[in-house]
């Protein structure tokens, strides 16, 4: 208990000598104030500016005197901004020289310049100094017929490459291509599938491999399938096919028949390609059948997993 009162009486004496050296510094801050700065006390020093309206006069180092009650923040010596680098600071020679009108009090230019016509030059004037020669050169020289004749292929070829992608972007002309018995011939395939298609004017008849198609296909979704572009280009009841497939399934045959049987009628009448294409019926399905891989039993069907 004494230790502790004697640590606190100390701190508590500390603090009193700190706060009289706090008080004796606040007192004697004016006075050394005074004494440094040698303008008068309502005054301050502040950097030369063109803003508002200045107050007071100039001192011998070039800044601006100006009263403390102008509402204005004062700046002091020791806050001058650093000089700027891009600023020139270095002297500039300057060659003193002649700068008087040459020529109308009888200079050396006289006889060659004229007020109204200017100055005359000529590839004649040149070929007399031979020095100057070379700033006027032959126009007609092999080297200048070279050049533009290279200039002139290099226009001709930019010309026929802009017309060749100018051809290019124009659609195809397509024309029908039917053949000496009014047929159109469409080749159509899917997965492994093959079909040959050929359609000409009739009743309807679709015939696959010499069966009618209804015995053919007997699931209804595939027959459908088949008959989509008639339906789409309405012209169903109006032609005859016949087709001979090979290869694949029922399903990857009923989509060959289905390829061939668009492709011959935009053969027949070109105007038939929009709304089949619109609806997919000219693209070729280029889904496969993935290969089995090893360790599994399928593509990707795996075994039963068996802990133990």
């Amino acid at each position: 208990a004494k230790r502790a009162t004697t640590n606190s009486r100390q701190q508590q004496a500390s603090g009193q000598r700190t706060t009289m050296a706090l008080r004796v510094a606040t007192r004697a801050a004016p006075a050394l104030l005074r004494t440094a700065n040698p303008w008068p006390p309502s005054l301050h020093i502040t950097k030369p500016s063109t803003v508002g309206r200045l107050s007071g006069s100039y001192s011998p180092l070039g800044h601006v005197i100006r009263r403390a009650d102008d509402g204005r923040r004062s700046l002091s010596f020791l806050s001058r901004r650093k000089p700027n680098p891009r600023l020139r600071t270095h002297a500039v020679n300057i060659f003193d020289g002649d700068y008087e009108e040459r020529g109308s009090t009888g200079g050396p230019f006289e006889d060659v310049y004229d007020e109204e016509e200017g100055w005359e030059v000529s590839p004649a004037d040149a070929e007399e100094d031979p020095e100057d020669a070379e700033m006027y050169p032959d126009t007609d020289s092999q080297a200048d017929m070279l050049v533009q004749d290279d200039a002139l292929e290099h226009h001709r070829a930019n010309q026929a490459q802009r017309m060749k992608w100018i051809e290019n972007a124009k659609p195809p002309v397509r024309v029908p291509q039917i053949d000496d018995r009014g047929r159109a011939y469409g080749l159509g395939r899917r997965k492994t599938a093959t079909a040959r298609v050929w359609i000409y004017p009739g009743s309807g008849v679709v015939t696959v491999n010499k069966m009618p198609f209804v015995d053919y296909f007997e699931r209804e979704a595939l027959r459908e399938d088949i008959l989509s572009p008639f339906i789409v280009t309405r012209t169903c009841g109006q032609f005859d096919v016949r087709c001979y497939c090979h290869g694949g399934g029922k399903s990857g045959q009923a989509g060959a028949v289905r390829l061939g049987v668009a492709r011959a009628l935009e053969k027949y009448n070109p105007e038939y390609r929009p709304p089949m294409k619109h609806k997919g019926l000219m693209t070729r399905d280029p889904r496969m059948v993935e290969r089995k891989k090893i360790g599994k039993k399928k593509a990707r069907k795996a075994p039963q997993w068996v802990r133990r």
